[in-house]
């Protein structure tokens, strides 16, 4: 049955495709590709890169994009691990000697850009454009400029202060990043113009090397210019820049980088197929926490009922606490996937939860290698320390469905206050070291040539083989649980997306954050003022630490998503006035 929540927008509904992302000027940017015959890769690499020239306080070009990618012809689902590797060079005991137990920001957390790489890969696998096709939207806004919105104008002015006195970001003190962010030493005002010439002249590099391998084909020509950018003049400028500035990154280091093209993670909630990136990223915890979740009675609950939310902030609890013990780079570490996505192991999670008490403190780890017949080779997680520091919250997100059925999810990331931006280039290197641990137990260990997990997880959802919802959000730690939230609603309250992406969220903070220096306050639980106020007093009395928060509140992220009606075949596109999202189809 559907529940009757208040929309302040309408439901975007099309026939032929649709396309939705966290900046309305990359939803126009995947809206004319797929205008211009394009497919759902084609038109949302074109948005996830606009995403990166209109969200720099959010995303970047040399930073991460995990990307889902359905394609109905060749009926396969797959994901890009658009996530970047630790220089060759660094290690937890180097990092311990010279910084004293610290990650600082800046150059010390950089791995390799992940982001060019996925994109391009994504085209040339799954699109049919040329890289000069799709980047050129991007190009335009970044060579011409934009109107600067109010979100990005409130992130200026809080980073710098007007005249860069109040130094609260790392990038006031880079230079290469003032510059273009900070002309004269003040922060851009809403509605001022932010031109980015040296972002636009390396795609036109990129163009041009593609131009010049047209020969190759399509495919081999994208190539070219991917590995203009991984081994010719482009990475050597970022090796050179990083090396000046004492970073490890070397020629080697962006040569042998390359994200993976794989089998995403997989689960089902009620007969609905749910895809997520795998255990390089939290991106299984949402499939975990709706596996949980499924053997409730939530619609019997009622909607942000007390005992709903409960059930809801346990369950994500429990799925975040596997997390914290066993996800991990595959590549490095045992992750024992079959037994963490076996609905035996969500059972076994599901008897735990107390529906008149919270867990508190992050409640123990289950063993999840039991249900695959074996017994753990490793030894029990340690218990986490309570540590303070903020609640960090980047990134944004994309989804396109095109009129073959072909669908699209990405959720590109990185701040220009993680690394300096790369004179000459108008991008940085990812600063996702900031997701590792100095912890030689910690499956997210910081170790040579490993991937940090990463909190960007797009998803997918499919009902019979067919495309229902790609979804996703920014938001840190956030993300599974507005994801989690924003599925139910669809799901099992029969919201439409629009209204189900605007009802209000709760989440909780009862574990290590992932980003450094991994803050724990346990118990710990922000709602949004809509939450009615008997909710919040009945969560107090079960243990649960509340906070409330604004009545719509970027810490809850900034959900999008695509919502098909299999029965009348339409694409109905949502996207969250929590931040910038849009909508836009036909």
């Amino acid at each position: 049955m559907a529940i009757g929540i208040k929309s302040y927008r309408p439901t975007v509904s099309g026939s032929t495709h649709m396309v939705t992302a966290g900046h309305y000027l990359a939803t126009a940017s995947g809206y004319r590709i797929l205008e211009q015959g394009g497919n759902a890769t084609d038109a949302g690499v074109a948005a996830g890169i606009t995403l990166n020239v209109v969200l720099p306080q959010w995303t970047n070009f040399g930073g991460v994009a995990p990307i889902i990618i359905h394609d109905a012809q060749k009926k396969e689902t797959v994901e890009i691990s658009g996530l970047g590797r630790w220089p060759k060079a660094a290690n937890i005991d180097d990092y311990l000697a010279k910084y004293g137990g610290d990650l600082p920001a800046g150059i010390p957390r950089t791995v390799t850009p992940a982001g060019a790489d996925a994109w391009m890969t994504a085209l040339k696998l799954y699109g049919t454009m040329t890289f000069e096709q799709v980047v050129t939207p991007a190009m335009e806004l970044a060579e011409n400029g934009f109107p600067v919105p109010a979100t990005l104008a409130s992130y200026f002015a809080k980073s710098a202060g007007d005249d860069l006195t109040h130094e609260t970001d790392d990038q006031v003190q880079w230079p290469s990043t003032v510059e273009i962010f900070y002309p004269g030493g003040r922060a851009f005002k809403e509605g001022e113009t932010l031109v980015q010439k040296d972002l636009a002249r390396s795609f036109k590099r990129l163009i041009e090397v593609e131009k010049k391998n047209a020969s190759l084909g399509r495919e081999g020509a994208i190539q070219a210019a991917r590995d203009f950018f991984y081994k010719g003049e482009i990475a050597q400028e970022i090796v050179d820049f990083h090396q000046t500035n004492g970073g490890l990154i070397t020629m080697e280091d962006l040569a042998d980088f390359h994200v993976g093209v794989n089998a995403p993670a997989h689960g089902t909630y009620k007969g609905i197929d749910v895809y997520t990136c795998g255990p390089w990223c939290q991106g299984p915890v949402s499939i975990q926490a709706l596996q949980i979740l499924e053997g409730m009675d939530l619609n019997g609950m009622g909607h942000n009922s007390a005992d709903y939310v409960h059930a809801v902030l346990e369950a994500l609890s429990l799925a975040i606490s596997d997390r914290e013990a066993y996800y991990g780079d595959p590549d490095f570490v045992d992750v024992p996937m079959e037994g963490l996505l076996s609905k035996s192991f969500a059972e076994e999670r599901r008897a735990m939860i107390d529906m008149k008490k919270a867990f508190g403190e992050m409640p123990e780890a289950g063993n999840p290698w039991r249900h695959q017949g074996m017994e753990s080779p490793n030894g029990k997680p340690a218990r986490p320390e309570p540590v303070g520091g903020g609640l960090q919250a980047d990134t944004s997100y994309t989804a396109v469905i095109d009129r073959w059925g072909n669908a699209f999810s990405a959720t590109p990331s990185d701040t220009i206050a993680y690394n300096p931006i790369i004179p000459g280039l108008g991008f940085i290197a990812s600063g996702r070291g900031s997701q590792s641990w100095l912890d030689h137990n910690h499956p997210s260990s910081l170790q040579p040539g490993k991937r940090p997990r990463l909190t960007p997880n797009p998803a997918l959802a499919m009902k019979d083989g067919k495309v229902l919802m790609p979804f996703g959000t920014p938001g840190g730690d956030v993300q599974p649980q507005s994801m989690v939230q924003l599925f139910l609603n669809v799901v099992e309250f029969g919201m439409e997306v629009q209204e189900a992406i605007e009802a209000p969220r709760v989440s909780t903070w009862g574990f290590p954050n992932s980003f450094w220096p991994h803050a724990y306050n346990p118990g710990f639980v922000g709602v949004e003022g809509r939450i009615s106020p008997e909710v919040v007093e009945d969560l107090r009395k079960r243990g649960h630490a509340v906070e409330v928060w604004d009545d719509f509140t970027p810490r809850m992220g900034c959900l999008c998503a695509i919502h098909v009606d299999q029965e009348r075949g339409s694409r109905n596109g949502g996207a969250d006035p929590r931040r910038d999202g849009y909508a836009m189809g036909r």
